[in-house]
């Protein structure tokens, strides 16, 4: 099967049942996308699929042919970052980090679908992701300042 990841094209021949995260990590060498708990239910594997946010631990290599997918890797890159990792820097989002790359995904992908949301839709889009150091409210003003275009991408 092929499909894209981050622009590239690239090919795949092995087990159709093996989760894409563990593609991206062991065979891409993307460590960025997160292993968090296997079972969808943490958000720290969230990639885009075809623009979409999904749980790569929960997504089929099966499912990908034919796709463009996206990782963290390919949201912003080098010196020229998505404005959400840049309001991520200058809020101080992470304490950690290890969930960080799947909420900065899915805030990506709520700010594809809706480019100025409520705070309950940023609640609403959000709730799926955990961040076990309780950074929410840093998280939601990083969404916040970036729909309100107080922080834009680019050179940081």
């Amino acid at each position: 099967m092929d499909f894209k990841i981050n622009g590239r094209t690239v090919s795949y021949d092995g087990d159709g049942e093996m989760p894409l995260l563990w593609y991206l990590r062991d065979l891409a060498g993307m460590t960025g996308t997160k292993f968090g708990c296997g079972a969808g239910l943490c958000g720290a594997c969230t990639v885009h699929v075809d623009g979409m946010a999904v749980r790569s631990c929960q997504t089929w290599m099966d499912d990908v042919s034919g796709t463009e997918i996206t990782t963290i890797e390919g949201l912003g890159t080098g010196d020229m970052l998505h404005a959400l990792q840049i309001a991520w820097a200058e809020n101080n989002v992470p304490q950690c980090g290890y969930c960080q790359s799947g909420q900065i995904m899915q805030a990506a992908s709520l700010l594809a679908d809706n480019p100025n949301p409520t705070d309950e839709d940023i609640d609403m889009a959000m709730s799926g992701n955990i961040c076990r150091c309780g950074t929410y409210q840093r998280i939601k003003k990083s969404i916040r300042d970036v729909a309100d275009g107080k922080i834009k991408g680019g050179k940081l």
